[in-house]
């Protein structure tokens, strides 16, 4: 999907403010969000987790214990998919990473 720096800016803030929001229901977890950067920092201490919006690439990039993603917003601009298969949407791979950390199941709505 072609979409030019505003309407990035846009949908992925909209879309590191949903995670936010989701997040702070979550215990355990404490979400900040600056300047198109999402830190997830854990109570029980490790590295956190960085989602943050990439507009020279119009992706959303996230890194989480080890491991790098990168997501495109799909036509409309509702989901964020990886570039890479196999094309996990963001909050499903934030959920899973969140569940693997937390020893527990996290669903990010």
């Amino acid at each position: 999907m072609a979409i030019d720096d505003a309407r990035f800016d846009q949908l992925a803030e909209r879309t590191l403010g949903a995670l936010v929001s989701a997040l702070d229901l979550e215990d355990g977890v404490e979400a900040e969000l600056s300047m198109g950067v999402l830190t997830i920092s854990f109570d029980a201490g490790g590295p956190p987790f960085v989602v943050n919006s990439h507009r020279a690439a119009r992706q959303i990039w996230m890194a989480a214990d080890r491991t790098a993603w990168h997501f495109d917003p799909d036509d409309d601009g509702a989901r964020w998919l990886a570039s890479k298969p196999p094309r996990d949407e963001l909050r499903d791979a934030l959920s899973a990473a969140l569940s693997r950390r937390l020893a527990r199941p996290v669903t990010l709505g």
